[in-house]
C-alpha cells in the first residue's frame, strides 16, 4: 500500500519534470505596415520580442540571403541585402536585438527571386486573359470580403487580433480561393506550394532542436500563420502558445 501511494505521488512529478517540449509561437507580422501603423509599430514589436525572450527565431528569410544580411550588418550596422532589407521587422528590430539579447536566428523562407518573378508574370497573365475573367473576379471578391471582415473588427492593426484565430479565419476567406484557383498553375509560387516549402525548413529546425525546453518564435507575414498552425498542431513534441501566453498576460 505504501508503495502504491508513493507511485501515485511521484508519477505526476516525474511527468512534469520530463515535459521538455519546446514552446512555439507563430508571430504574424505586417512587414511594411510596421512602419506606418502605430498599433503594431517597430517599437511595439521590439517590446514584444524583448518580453517574449525567445531562444530561437525561425525567420522569413531565405537561407542563401541570410549570411550576407548578417555580414553587412556586422560590418556597417546596416542590412542592405535586398530581400531582407524590405522587412523592417528584421532590419529595425530582430537583427539589431541580437546585439543585446541571446537568441539565434534561423532562416527558413523558401522564397527565390526567380519564383517570385514567375508568380508575378503568371498572375498578370491570368488577370489580362479574357477567358479567366470569372476566376479573377471571384478572387477579387474574396479579397474584398476578407478585407471587409478585418476592417469590421475595428482592430485590423492590433497585434493581438492579427495573432488570433479570428484573423486567420478572415484571411482564409481570400487565401483559400487564391489557392483553389491558382496554386497548381503558379507552380512553386502557389500558396500551398510555397507554404509547404517554407514549412519544410521550419520542420527541419523544430526536429533539430526538439525537446530542449526552448522558446521558439516563427516570424512570418500574418497570412502564413493559419497555414503553419494547421501543420504545427499535428506535432505532439511541441507546446503551441499564443501571443497572450508568450507575453505573460495569461497563464
Amino acid at each position: 500500500m505504501k508503495r502504491l501511494i508513493f507511485l501515485l505521488l511521484i508519477v505526476p512529478f516525474l511527468s512534469c519534470e520530463m515535459d521538455n517540449r519546446n514552446e512555439v509561437l507563430v508571430l504574424g507580422l505586417i512587414h511594411g505596415g510596421h512602419l506606418t501603423q502605430q498599433e503594431f509599430s517597430t517599437d511595439i514589436l521590439r517590446e514584444m520580442i524583448t518580453t517574449i525572450d525567445p531562444d530561437l527565431i525561425l525567420a522569413e528569410i531565405p537561407p542563401d540571403r541570410f549570411p550576407k544580411a548578417m555580414q553587412t550588418y556586422e560590418e556597417t550596422g546596416v542590412v542592405n541585402e535586398s530581400r531582407v532589407a524590405r522587412f523592417p521587422e528584421y532590419v529595425d528590430v530582430i537583427i539589431p536585438l541580437t546585439k543585446t539579447m541571446d537568441f539565434k536566428i534561423i532562416p527558413t523562407a523558401a522564397w527565390t527571386e526567380e519564383m517570385a518573378d514567375d508568380r508575378l508574370a503568371k498572375m498578370r497573365a491570368i488577370r489580362d486573359n479574357p477567358d479567366r475573367y470569372n476566376d479573377w473576379q471571384t478572387y477579387g471578391y474574396a479579397k474584398y470580403l476578407s478585407d471587409s471582415i478585418k476592417e469590421a473588427s475595428g482592430r485590423q492593426f492590433d497585434p493581438y487580433w492579427i495573432n488570433s484565430d479570428a484573423y486567420d479565419n478572415a484571411a482564409e476567406v481570400a487565401l483559400s480561393v487564391y489557392n483553389d484557383l491558382f496554386n497548381e498553375e503558379l507552380g512553386l509560387g502557389g500558396w500551398d506550394n510555397i507554404n509547404k516549402a517554407h514549412y519544410s525548413y521550419i520542420e527541419k529546425a523544430l526536429d533539430e532542436y526538439a525537446n530542449q525546453s526552448k522558446r521558439i518564435v516563427i516570424t512570418y507575414g500574418a497570412g502564413h500563420k493559419g497555414w503553419f498552425l494547421r501543420e504545427l498542431r499535428k506535432r505532439d513534441d511541441i507546446k503551441l502558445i499564443n501571443l497572450e501566453e508568450a507575453m505573460g498576460l495569461v497563464k
